[in-house]
């Protein structure tokens, strides 16, 4: 749903405009996995677990309701052949690594079948890739990472999200075993993310427009990956007021280089080519985020095996925010190599363009 959605967008919306439109769009984004604890916290604690599962038939009818009278049936004029290869390859590779990934470090599953998974995951991937190469129409184009932007996106964009897709994983856990803090409450502290992130939103447009989007990259993933590495302050006797202002600053600067990175992976793409470019950015996404949470709870269970035991304290939380914010950190490195005035038009720092014949007959007809 999210590839269909994005796509939906980045065709409706001039480059001009994407900045603006992509900070309402990353919202709901970065607001899901962070009202997920206060609102699960709640059904857990005051209601029944089941209820988690259950509450999503509510919120799915109501997203049908919506889609239909709000989407038009957009179609392709001339879609691509389906690629059933590559989906079942793509699927076996993405399914494998995602799910391996996820499971590592929980015993949730026996370490056997989580490593199958993983390296049955990269073999399927490895395939999929020789594949992609001799088709001519890929399910996911990995074509498009020879632009500049759009492998800064992928590749800067999965270190990124490595190691800060791991912080609503171990922020609650943090809270709940080493805080001795119920669901609820534990779900009402880190929704303090929420607030720093939409306190950004206004000022990413002027942000971009000043800086670039290189430099806002680069400097705002070391920025934002000092403020997860201060979650390791987070000890018992600390101050919630401390803990509260740190996860407000530190939503700020998370939600200027996720929109970021949303947004720059589109300058180069032509219109064309707009549907594969949502595709292979929301699976970079979604895979990106599994890592996360197998490194920060691998980080844990390591943490735990050299100290010798198993009750998990929350010192024990120390250097897995410290590991999850180096990763995070890394994904400067990809930034910086980006071309200096990338995503200038998306910015604003260029001159606007007269746009292409197709575009400006669907700015006249919109």
């Amino acid at each position: 749903m999210t590839p269909v959605a994005r796509l939906i967008l980045v065709r409706s919306v001039g480059k001009r405009e994407l900045v603006n439109a992509m900070v309402w769009v990353t919202l709901p984004a970065m607001i899901g996995p962070l009202l997920g604890p206060p609102v699960g916290g709640f059904i857990t604690t005051y209601i029944s677990w089941h209820w988690i599962f259950l509450i999503n038939i509510p919120i799915g009818v109501a997203g049908i309701v919506l889609a239909t009278i709000f989407i038009e049936d957009v179609r392709a004029e001339t879609p691509d052949p389906f690629d059933p290869v590559g989906m079942l390859l793509a699927g076996l590779g993405i399914g494998g690594l995602a799910f391996g990934g996820s499971v590592l470090g929980l015993d949730f599953l026996p370490l056997p079948v989580v490593l199958g998974l993983i390296v049955g995951g990269a073999a399927a991937s490895y395939a999929y890739v020789r594949h992609a190469r001799r088709h001519p129409a890929p399910v996911l184009d990995l074509s498009l990472l020879e632009l500049p932007t759009m492998r800064a996106a992928v590749l800067g964009g999965f270190v990124y999200r490595s190691g800060i897709g791991a912080l609503p994983f171990l922020l609650p856990l943090l809270l709940q075993l080493g805080f001795n803090l119920t669901a609820f409450q534990s779900g009402l502290i880190t929704l303090s993310n929420v607030v720093g992130a939409m306190g950004m939103k206004t000022v990413i447009p002027i942000i971009l427009r000043r800086f670039g989007f290189r430099r806002a990259l680069t400097v705002n993933a070391v920025i934002s990956a000092g403020l997860v590495a201060a979650c390791a302050t987070f000890t018992p006797g600390v101050s919630f007021a401390w803990i509260v202002g740190v996860l407000i600053i530190g939503g700020f600067f998370r939600s200027l280089e996720f929109t970021s990175i949303n947004t720059i992976a589109y300058a180069d793409v032509d219109y064309r080519r707009m549907s594969r470019a949502t595709s292979l950015v929301a699976v970079a996404q979604q895979l990106s985020i599994s890592v996360g949470v197998a490194i920060g709870a691998l980080a844990v269970d390591l943490t735990l095996w050299a100290r010798g035991r198993s009750a998990i304290r929350a010192v024990d939380f120390q250097p897995a925010f410290i590991t999850i914010a180096i990763i995070a950190g890394c994904a400067s490195f990809v930034f910086a190599r980006m071309p200096l005035e990338a995503g200038a038009e998306m910015a604003r720092r260029a001159p606007n363009p007269t746009p292409p014949p197709t575009e400006a007959v669907d700015q006249r007809l919109g």
